[in-house]
């Protein structure tokens, strides 16, 4: 009967968030080798970020996109990503002291990403997402092409999004495009 009670605190995914599904949806989108062989993204822990908050942006925005459920759910996306930050730093040994002031600095640089694409986004034309693009997550030295290739993949990530069902995307359903497919 215990045994029972500890793998269903401890052993079940069936008890995973909302938000942690989504959340682990956008990690593994974010790890797709696309991004870091064919776009040549830097396979480096403020690579691996870069791509981690665009995505989790771009769902973030979806939500926005509908009630007071899911702007709450956005804001439980936004805390599960930055509570697994913390956690990941901590497992790279970053001491307890340091680990709140890093973590408060990847949340201020997601909000500035996340202001840039927004008003990228915006626009008709992918140029002014390119140069985002090239800028933040390149380091304003994109290989050629590459922010161009990311920008549009970014502009079908954010079609497939438009077009999932927000209820579904509550449940933790995250649809994001086949990287590569079409950019």
């Amino acid at each position: 009967m215990m045994a029972t009670f500890f793998k269903k605190l401890f052993g079940s995914d069936a008890h995973l968030t909302n938000e942690r599904v989504m959340y682990e949806a956008i990690v593994a989108q974010a790890r797709q080798p696309w991004f870091y062989a064919d776009l040549q993204v830097p396979d480096t822990v403020s690579g691996r970020f870069d791509m981690i908050a665009l995505h989790g942006f771009l769902v973030m925005e979806r939500l926005s996109e509908g009630g007071e459920a899911e702007m709450a759910m956005s804001q439980a996306l936004f805390d599960e990503t930055f509570r697994d930050m913390d956690r990941s730093l901590r497992e790279m040994g970053v001491g307890d002291t340091s680990v709140g002031k890093r973590v408060r600095k990847m949340a201020e640089v997601f909000y500035g990403r996340a202001e840039v694409y927004r008003a990228a986004l915006a626009q008709a034309t992918d140029d002014e997402l390119r140069t985002a693009v090239a800028r933040n997550v390149y380091a304003g030295e994109a290989p050629p092409d590459c922010a161009g290739r990311l920008a549009r993949y970014i502009r079908q990530a954010q079609d497939a999004l438009s077009a999932s069902d927000l209820n579904e995307l509550m449940h933790g359903t995250v649809r994001f495009p086949q990287p590569g497919a079409d950019a």
